[in-house]
């Protein structure tokens, strides 16, 4: 009895709530679950037809804005850009990563596009900005400080292969959906690789100059 009453008292106040904006309510009759949505993702039908079957049930406009079903981050690419500019703007995150990482997507598509060897490498590469959560991975994801490349020149060759591993296990591989966080992992692990072979080079040119100097 006391358990019951709890939950009416609990039902009772939410219901106050939700009246008050002309919501469902959680009463008895009522249903808190408002509209709900389900079906393919763009990437689950650009695996199964191609660009044609995508864009024959999501408009451009629809994936541009993130009216579609899919992976986090499949949001407004718009506002995704804004907040990129922002964290450039402040000096948090790098935008070489971030230019990087755009060029590594699409020279991998435009691999794919002269391979064609299936329907989903046929997507024209620029679609594929559009299609799922890259630009939300490059810009939050892909250029936190701590993990990612340090040196200016190490941030391109991070970024760029976080595009080119990332579309190889999109396009390659149908039973993993998105391939960013997997890519951005790996390229994590080379990080400080790559910051080392550059700060070597950067060290032998140094001293090759002080040498021919001193001649």
């Amino acid at each position: 009895m006391y358990q019951t009453a709890a939950y009416g008292g609990v039902y009772q106040f939410f219901d106050g709530i939700f009246n008050a904006w002309g919501w469902d309510t959680f009463g008895a009759g009522g249903t808190a679950v408002m509209d709900a949505y389900t079906g393919a993702t763009p990437l689950a039908l650009g695996y199964q037809g191609g660009w044609e079957k995508v864009v024959a049930t999501y408009s451009v406009s629809d994936m541009w804005w993130g009216f579609i079903p899919g992976s986090i981050g499949e949001t407004s690419k718009p506002l995704i850009i804004l907040g990129a500019l922002f964290l450039i703007g402040t000096g948090i995150a790098s935008w070489r990563i971030m230019v990087a990482g755009v060029f590594g997507v699409a020279f991998t598509g435009l691999l794919f596009n002269a391979w064609g060897m299936t329907p989903f490498m046929e997507v024209p590469w620029y679609y594929h900005f559009y299609m799922g959560s890259f630009l939300f991975a490059i810009v939050f994801m892909a250029t936190d400080p701590v993990t990612a490349s340090s040196t200016n020149r190490g941030k391109w060759i991070y970024g760029f292969f976080i595009g080119i591993v990332g579309m190889v296990i999109r396009v390659m591989n149908p039973a993993y959906p998105e391939g960013w966080m997997l890519a951005i992992l790996l390229m994590n692990v080379f990080a400080p690789l790559i910051d080392h072979y550059i700060l070597e080079g950067n060290m032998k040119r140094r001293a090759r100059r002080a040498k021919a100097a001193a001649q």
